[in-house]
């Protein structure tokens, strides 16, 4: 069976293996010729380590460059509040380039792997209604790629969600996120931090390759006005937001900036992830806020359930009645995860994005005070928890 992957994101291109793994014959379609990219989501949670290491691939893994966070920070206008540390449930920072690089490296060891870098898909194939291949551009001209079942996994901006009969406008979130990366500065090396301001926040996050990853989320539309007075007025708006030894070395900074741009944030989830000759997964069917960094493990996670239910397909002719079966039933059982997390991830910014005296209070005293008595762990330890190791039990149940 010829499955043809779109998008050689984590999704796509941890399905590619475990179905190259299993005997399947797999083209992954990746747009860019290289992973050189920025600002990818790049914090591994327990639940995305658990599924690289369900994989096969932990040795892989801790090979690549990645950062621990032993601790997260709470700041209000710059003031520390308090100190959460994480224990076992630490995030891993791990070069998303270098992570897609293993992955495709790993599913080359099999025959029926095949990477076409550079291949923009333009348009699906079909044939009385079904979903029989892709049509794109590669480097050399247009190019077709008929397949057995195409894979959508190309993220936010899915081409195959769209040119499919499974889109529907999506939901726009109240807020905006500014990402941008400086050289990293002294006493960040092993603690993510979070600056609250009124009406914004600043995640920061260390990254593998020795600089600063910020994640500024600002109330949606507000970023035109500072943008268009330059990086100096933005990046001072930011500044009033941290402490004094961080807004000094942003300041020294601000034309070190690696390449800031403005994520138009976006949550929504298709309810048929399915049609004839098709799959959709990760970003493709179920877009992530980046609150909390939950996109790359979830796409991990959708790529095991995957396999678990297209694997044991893979190596033989098979109907599409059971295939389009076997594509619902990983809807099925991943849904509950997705909407979980989704309505988890909405809690952060309606909470902090109020300009209120008790918003305040309850940054500034309470949140501490809870810290203190040993309160705050059990009050949100539930959904801190699921956040970091998943709502349900994804479990790989296919080998080599």
């Amino acid at each position: 069976m010829h499955f043809a992957i779109v998008g050689a994101g984590p999704a796509g291109a941890a399905t590619a293996y475990l179905l190259a793994r299993a005997g399947a014959d797999v083209t992954l379609l990746e747009r860019q010729t290289d992973f050189a990219r920025e600002f990818r989501g790049e914090v591994l949670m327990p639940s995305g380590l658990e599924a690289v290491r369900q994989m096969g691939l932990g040795a892989a893994l801790d090979a690549l460059p990645q950062r621990v966070a032993e601790c997260v920070a709470l700041y209000r206008y710059g003031r520390r509040l308090l100190d959460l540390p994480l224990g076992d449930a630490r995030p891993h920072a791990v070069s998303q380039p270098a992570l897609l690089e293993m992955l495709v490296a790993e599913a080359a060891a099999f025959p029926g792997f095949r990477l076409e870098r550079g291949f923009t898909v333009r348009d699906l194939l079909t044939r009385d209604g079904v979903v029989v291949g892709v049509r794109g551009d590669t480097t050399s001209g247009p190019s077709e790629i008929a397949a057995d079942w195409v894979i959508g996994a190309d993220g936010r901006a899915s081409v195959v969600r769209k040119r499919s009969t499974l889109d529907r406008a999506r939901s726009l979130q109240s807020f905006d996120v500014v990402w941008c990366k400086v050289p990293l500065p002294p006493g960040h090396a092993s603690e993510a931090r979070l600056y609250v301001g009124d009406g914004h926040f600043a995640v920061l996050i260390p990254s593998p390759d020795e600089t600063l990853q910020i994640g500024w989320v600002i109330e949606k539309g507000s970023f035109g006005e500072l943008r268009r007075r330059g990086a100096g007025e933005w990046v001072g708006e930011l500044c009033a937001t941290v402490d004094a030894e961080l807004a000094a070395h942003l300041a020294k900074h601000q034309n070190d900036l690696t390449h800031p741009f403005l994520l138009d944030v976006v949550c929504d989830q298709l309810d048929e992830w399915t049609a004839p000759g098709l799959l959709l997964l990760g970003d493709a069917c179920h877009t992530m806020s980046p609150v909390g960094g939950q996109g790359l493990n979830i796409a991990l996670r959708d790529a095991i359930v995957a396999a678990n239910h297209l694997a044991p397909l893979a190596r033989g002719a098979t109907d599409a009645p059971t295939l389009l079966a076997a594509c619902r039933a990983i809807r099925d059982e991943r849904m509950p995860e997705v909407r979980f997390i989704q309505r988890l991830q909405g809690v952060p910014p309606r909470f902090l994005f109020q300009r209120s005296a008790f918003s305040r209070f309850a940054v500034e005293r309470l949140l501490p005070f809870l810290a203190r008595t040993g309160v705050l762990p059990l009050l949100f330890g539930a959904g801190a928890q699921r956040m970091l190791h998943g709502v349900t039990d994804v479990k790989l149940r296919v080998g080599s």
